[in-house]
């Protein structure tokens, strides 16, 4: 045997007992909203596979659905729970092994109890991020004691508001604002036209409905609008910039939660040892604890509170993330027709018809 042989055996060998090579981080594609490409979020992710993962960027949960169903393609997506039984139903997702997530059991239970998460005996989402979703409003410019819902449609408001352009959002609003958040996800005839009747009159009062979330932070920070239904990142984003803004708070006041988090998609071609390991990332409390400190959202590994700057998780409200849920509507999977008809009249009121 030469020496060349011997040498090229010794290497095959080598890389025998190596095993495999690990795929490059690049190689998983994430289809995502914009900003969550952020670093922080997938530490031991790139850590371990020497790079981030590639990324695609979606508006809302509707164009993602819609890219989806047209053939793109990518391994993970970031939908919120409201959406995950409609992508199922489309065969768009499937189901997760929660075996391999390491972190599954510290997930808070209410979190892990949304609607959305698990359903029809399989575990479709991966929780990741939550937060409120509610009335924000220039502190300097309306009274305290005058904010509600309401307010949104008092004439004395015109050209002071700003909506969400998503309908699913806005009728829960609505819906909290005509007392039927109970019955949001399977309105009557009368509690839909209640909520639709709402959002009409509150339509002559909006400047304009909102699809990127910093359109609406710039125009409550210059005084273009006063107050507009919006994530609590809007809030944390004006209050870091010195803005006198609150978001309007209270079991009686109204005010919604949102669960967002991660699906293996059915197309996906990466390999399943380098989804999950993006899936555990992403659920680790050293996750956790930077998007509570540099976003102020929530996360759904509950060590991740523990671990977080104490002061902060006081200043943002989850101190105590149990006692955070109570009396909130959650954003739960609207009935397919329900859906429609929300999406088709929000369009016509919109246009102010």
């Amino acid at each position: 045997m030469n020496t060349c042989t011997t040498l090229r055996g010794a290497a095959a060998a080598a890389a025998l007992l190596a095993g495999p090579a690990l795929a490059a981080g690049d190689e998983l594609t994430v289809f995502d909203w914009s900003g969550y490409e952020d670093p922080g979020f997938f530490g031991s992710y790139v850590e371990k596979h020497g790079s981030a993962p590639s990324y695609t960027f979606f508006g809302s949960q509707d164009e993602a659905f819609t890219k989806l169903q047209s053939g793109f393609e990518a391994d993970l997506a970031h939908p919120c729970t409201d959406a995950t039984r409609k992508w199922a139903a489309a065969g768009l997702i499937q189901p997760i092994d929660t075996d391999k997530i390491e972190n599954w059991d510290a997930i808070l239970p209410a979190i892990r109890d949304v609607d959305g998460v698990t359903f029809d005996g399989e575990t479709w989402m991966v929780p990741f991020d939550w937060g409120n979703t509610g009335l924000i409003y220039r502190t300097d410019k309306v009274d305290e004691s005058e904010i509600s819902l309401q307010a949104l449609a008092d004439p004395a408001n015109a050209g002071k508001v700003a909506l969400p352009d998503g309908a699913p959002s806005a009728y829960a609003m609505a819906a909290l604002a005509t007392g039927s958040a109970e019955d949001y996800t399977h309105m009557s005839d009368a509690q839909f036209q209640k909520a639709s009747d709402f959002l009409r009159k509150v339509h002559p009062n909006v400047r304009f409905y909102w699809s990127d979330p910093g359109q609406l932070d710039q125009a409550l920070a210059s005084g273009e609008v006063a107050m507009g239904w919006a994530w609590n990142q809007t809030e944390l984003n004006l209050i870091w910039n010195d803005t006198p803004a609150r978001m309007m708070r209270g079991e009686d006041k109204g005010i919604a939660t949102w669960v967002c988090g991660y699906v293996h998609l059915k197309g996906s071609t990466a390999s399943d040892a380098q989804v999950y390991d993006m899936l555990n990332a992403l659920t680790d409390a050293a996750s956790g604890k930077y998007i509570i400190e540099s976003w102020g959202y929530g996360h759904a590994n509950g060590d991740a509170f523990e671990a977080a700057d104490p002061e902060l998780v006081k200043t943002y409200g989850f101190s105590d993330a149990e006692d955070f849920f109570e009396g909130t509507l959650f954003f739960d999977a609207v009935e397919p027709e329900l859906e429609a008809r929300m999406l088709q009249e929000y369009e016509r009121i919109k246009a102010g018809f």
